[in-house]
């Protein structure tokens, strides 16, 4: 590392809060590359995914609702992300369409373009509709004289353009989502409503939310009113960065001679997380929520932390065992029952040939770990990563949520597993952050520093290469205590693109029936 940095480089990194032995390793990745995950199997319908009977689902629930008096609860939802790939095809067609060529039908026709089509059909079904088109019809005061196309084309551009609406440019909480009661709603205030139903009496509730410091005015202007909500803020930190590098895996540089960092992606938030102070904490997407669903999305909320709470209940009632000294084997049998049923811990194969001593330090390194409930949802074709039972250098298998892009796809094997995933990672978990003695994880010591991500970006022109650290709920809760549960998918709600706010999820109900 010394022959690729100055004296100055090192500054500049120590400058950030960056530690060097941190930089190092990204460089390495870089030369080496990034083991992929070795999948044994995916995670199915009770293997590795558990289901509940309706009535299992109400004593959660209840359970939930009994005990959640005595925890600290927060929501937290990453939410800096801006909103360009929400309108990609728009962005695309205002870049290559002209009058000049044909009409908006050619250059659909010779594009093969799918989603403005029904873009154009549906667009007086957008929550934005009437606020973008009186400002269109404000800037043209021909606009009635015009033909249809030049009207389709206004629209889009007014929507985009820097100087007007600017939707690209903003983070995807505060564009308009929905449209109830005439009031149009963002995903902030969708994310707030949500919050009922871990709310305590006489209590606000809390909600944290990851953003770009840039446009904090703009949640704030948002969430000022909500007298019943706790709502706080942070930023990915700069000490998250990354290095860049070129092509053959020098630093890139700066006109100035300086390195270039890059934000780490959302698995630097695992440092926004262990800031909170907290029980229990609920995450999911800024962009998945709905107007229509909220009987089902809080009660399987209420499922998720009702199971979260009967675990930690158990896990803290054998920790306080286990640090007695009256452990006996008749107890290390039970407690291996519960941790290879209820919590799919795997053990050595030599496990029974312990001595009694180790196998007390076994249990108490496994048990005393934060505790992840996540829901997942049935395949359905969705983009992004699933639950996996991932075998580690030892042997040893866990479940785990893992990205496409950390599978060896060349491998025969390994691709067949990933295609057969009959899950997906709705990204919709409860943390408990806590241990038995009631005191805050450190985080940072459950990540696999060894996963993560290596994207080609492009700067100044020119082709570079970051590193993105291991995912928030992949590689930076790697080593917490996991359990998956089938959530329907009535629960996962996501808006990729802009055509998916035109799904009945985000239509008011007048407009469905």
């Amino acid at each position: 590392m010394e022959e690729k940095l100055s004296k100055k480089d090192i500054k500049q990194i120590q400058d950030k809060g960056i530690l060097l032995d941190k930089i190092e390793q990204q460089l390495l990745f870089f030369t080496n590359g990034i083991a992929k995950v070795n999948l044994e199997k995916s995670a199915t319908i009770n293997d590795g995914i558990l289901v509940f009977s309706t009535e299992e689902i109400e004593e959660l629930c209840q359970f939930f609702d009994n005990n959640k008096s005595n925890k600290i609860i927060k929501k937290f939802v990453p939410a800096s992300g801006a909103a360009s790939r929400m309108f990609k095809f728009l962005i695309e067609f205002l870049t290559e369409f002209s009058f000049e060529k044909g009409t908006i039908n050619s250059y659909i026709n010779h594009k093969q373009e799918h989603d403005l089509p029904v873009f154009l059909v549906g667009m007086k079904d957008f929550p934005f509709y009437s606020e973008v088109k009186n400002k269109v019809i404000q800037l043209n005061l021909n606009y009635y004289e015009l033909e249809k196309d030049e009207k389709d084309y206004l629209f889009i551009n007014t929507l985009l353009s820097s100087e007007y609406f600017n939707f690209a440019n903003k983070p995807k909480g505060i564009l308009p989502f929905h449209t109830k009661d005439k009031a149009v709603l963002t995903p902030v205030e969708e994310h707030l409503s949500e919050t009922v139903f871990y709310k305590k009496e006489g209590e606000k509730a809390k909600v944290h939310f990851t953003i770009s410091k840039e446009h904090q005015e703009h949640f704030e202007t948002i969430t000022k009113n909500q007298s019943n909500i706790d709502v706080t803020y942070s930023y990915q930190k700069e000490s998250t960065d990354t290095i860049a590098v070129n092509l053959d895996n020098t630093p890139f540089r700066l006109e100035d001679g300086s390195l270039l960092f890059r934000p780490g992606g959302h698995g630097a938030l695992i440092e926004n997380l262990n800031q909170l102070k907290a029980d229990i904490i609920f995450i999911k997407n800024i962009d998945n929520v709905s107007q229509n669903h909220i009987v089902d999305i809080i009660k399987y909320k209420k499922v998720l932390g009702g199971l979260l709470m009967k675990t930690q209940e158990q896990v803290f009632n054998y920790l306080e065992k286990l640090e007695s000294k009256n452990v006996t084997e008749e107890l290390i049998t039970e407690i291996k029952s519960f941790a290879k049923e209820k919590l799919n811990i795997s053990l050595p194969i030599s496990f029974d040939k312990f001595q009694l001593e180790y196998k007390v330090e076994f249990f108490f390194n496994e048990l005393n770990r934060p505790i992840r409930v996540c829901g997942m949802v049935k395949n359905e074709g969705e983009p992004g990563g699933g639950p996996f039972w991932v075998k580690n250098e030892n042997g040893l298998s866990s479940l785990q949520i893992v990205e496409t892009s950390q599978i060896n796809l060349k491998d025969k094997g390994q691709k067949q597993i990933a295609e057969f995933a009959t899950h997906f990672n709705p990204v919709d978990l409860v943390c408990g952050i806590k241990d038995y003695k009631n005191k805050k994880f450190d985080l940072t010591q459950f990540v696999d520093e060894n996963t993560g991500f290596i994207v080609e970006k492009n700067k100044f022109g020119k082709p570079v290469k970051s590193f993105e650290l291991p995912g928030l709920w992949n590689g930076a809760m790697a080593n917490w205590i996991t359990l998956f549960v089938e959530v329907p998918l009535s629960t996962f709600n996501p808006v990729k693109t802009v055509n998916d706010l035109l799904k009945p999820s985000h239509q008011p109900e007048d407009k469905i029936t």
